[in-house]
């Protein structure tokens, strides 16, 4: 074990998933081994201890796996689990530290962000109930990290870290482990694995992209060996360091190709897809695509048919950015719903208090108490769940659920790669308005309140506060505007815009959303802040 003298960096603040630069950033001298001896600083040291380590294979992802390695080893651990190559899902991972009460784990990955040399890399720390270290801990490692003068390392070989089966490393033990057929025979408990091979069996067709992606080998485990879809029913299956160049962001428009083939004329039933860590999803129907808003609404309202669900759900929690569309299914449902900031983070300690049974994202995120992430293939095959129990199409359900719901028309409108300053000076002059908003009218609309979110967690009333400008018309229709934290270039503005209706359910949502995308525009001055008229992604 050697101490190896460092200087600290100064940008080593974690985001809402953790700290994400450009792979270079990552690799530069010291800067990876800086950041893991904060996390391991923050959390009281390593000594004793046991982690989870993987990622999700992006570029550089197997030497960060090396350095992790003989760092903890260093630091004292007494045992690391890593996933076969060192990849692991998110939800894999969250699930194996649950699984083997570890006292957390390390995540590599920039989740949706492209991958590659000249792209982007991540990483972040997990607590030991497998959700995303909180506030108090990712402002410890800050701390930590912008103080380091030193940090300790194993000199050794690399580990096999193809080889299944347990090694040692400066006397730490090292388990690597094959952590598709741990979470497949998750999935297994939850689902009715049954009635889903027996729907595939009567001629139901489904096309999943993996878009290249960490997702496709427990995909391909799940949906074509234990399932019995046919052959090919994954596609772009095989993880690869830049992601096959693709951008593994399972929305219409980086997932088109998926897109183009469920909007087509041979449309199979039902199409997913998955993004470059296995945490969010993308549902789309014959014919129609369906919002992850809508989603979370239909899986909470439906989650019962899955035997892991079969005796109700405690309760739903959202981002306060997502549509109030789920609210509606959980006062029918006469449990609780939580309206909690972006991260998935929030959710945990309602989760582990019971208070709820699914979580979601308009970001493409859902998920339940099964793990501490949200869970893409879970959500697939939750979905799957209920076609075959209802034995209905993608579209009757949607409509079935519009019927007795109502629609909330959604979409987020992204402004990518802004210049940081004047994002924040857009951001800081709408704040100013807020107190004024109320009553004013704008495309013929009465705005009935404006305020920036804050938010009191119920279960330990910690505060997280600007947590995105909300302005809610009287109608209830609402926009609400943030600057993103997953990023690695400039500020991402996402817009969020919505409308409840109690008919007309088949609108284009761009049309529905039309004046209030106008009214957005106008109350934020976008285009005089940032010279934008159009949004760089609509989803």
């Amino acid at each position: 074990m050697t101490t190896i003298q460092t200087v600290a960096f100064d940008d080593q603040k974690p985001g809402t998933s953790g700290l994400r630069k450009k792979t270079r950033v990552f690799m530069q001298p010291h800067y990876l081994e800086n950041f893991v001896q904060a996390i391991f600083n923050a959390i009281g040291g390593a000594k004793g201890k046991t982690f989870v380590v993987g990622g999700d294979g992006r570029f550089f992802n197997d030497r960060a796996v090396q350095v992790i390695l003989r760092m903890a080893a260093a630091n004292g651990a007494a045992k690391v689990i890593a996933g076969r190559g060192g990849v692991l899902s998110t939800p894999a991972a969250s699930n194996l530290i649950r699984q083997r009460k570890t006292d957390g784990g390390i995540i590599l990955s920039a989740s949706h962000n492209p991958g590659g040399e000249d792209e982007d890399f991540g990483i972040k720390f997990n607590m030991a109930n497998g959700g995303p270290a909180p506030e108090n801990i990712t402002d410890a490692m800050f701390r930590e990290a912008s103080v380091i003068v030193s940090y300790n390392i194993v000199e050794s070989q690399d580990v096999d870290l193809n080889a299944v089966g347990e090694t040692t490393l400066g006397g730490m033990a090292v388990e690597i482990v094959d952590s598709v057929a741990d979470y497949a025979a998750l999935m297994e408990q939850l689902f009715d694995f049954d009635a889903i091979r027996a729907m595939f069996t009567s001629g139901f067709t489904m096309r999943f992209d993996a878009m290249c992606a960490v997702t496709g080998p427990y995909a391909t485990e799940i949906l074509e060996k234990r399932l019995g879809a046919a052959p090919g029913t994954v596609t772009h299956g095989t993880p690869l360091p830049d992601f096959g160049g693709m951008h593994p962001d399972p929305n219409p428009t980086w997932a088109h190709e998926l897109m183009d083939e469920m909007m087509g004329p041979d449309a199979p039933d039902f199409g997913a897809a998955s993004d470059g860590d296995g945490d969010r999803n993308m549902v789309v129907g014959r014919g129609v695509y369906v919002s992850p808003s809508d989603s979370l609404a239909v899986l909470a309202a439906n989650a019962y048919l899955a035997k892991g669900y079969a005796k109700g759900i405690a309760g739903v929690a959202r981002s306060m950015p997502t549509s109030a569309a789920v609210d509606r299914v959980a006062k029918d449902l006469g449990v609780e719903a939580f309206e909690t900031p972006t991260g998935w983070k929030f959710f945990g300690n309602l989760l582990d208090a019971g208070r709820v049974t699914l979580c979601g994202e308009e970001s493409f995120g859902t998920g339940s108490d099964h793990v501490r992430e949200k869970d893409g293939l879970w959500a697939v095959l939750l979905w799957l769940n209920i076609l075959a129990k209802r034995k209905e199409s993608v579209a009757d359900i949607l409509q079935a659920h519009w019927r007795k719901y109502g629609r909330n028309y959604y979409s987020r409108h992204d402004f990518e790669a802004i210049e940081t300053e004047k994002a924040n000076a857009m951001v800081s002059a709408l704040r100013k308005l807020l107190a004024d908003l109320p009553g004013r009218s704008v495309e013929g609309m009465t705005i009935a309140a404006a305020d920036d979110f804050a938010y009191t967690d119920p279960v330990d009333q910690s505060t997280s506060a600007k947590q995105g400008v909300r302005i809610l018309f009287e109608d209830g229709s609402r926009i609400v505007m943030r600057l993103s934290g997953t990023g690695t270039q400039g500020a991402t503005l996402r817009l969020y815009l919505e409308k409840y209706a109690e008919s007309g359910f088949d609108q284009d949502p761009q049309e529905a959303l039309a004046p209030i995308i106008r009214a957005a525009h106008e109350l934020a001055d976008i285009t005089g802040y940032t010279g934008r008229v159009e949004p760089d992604v609509i989803t």
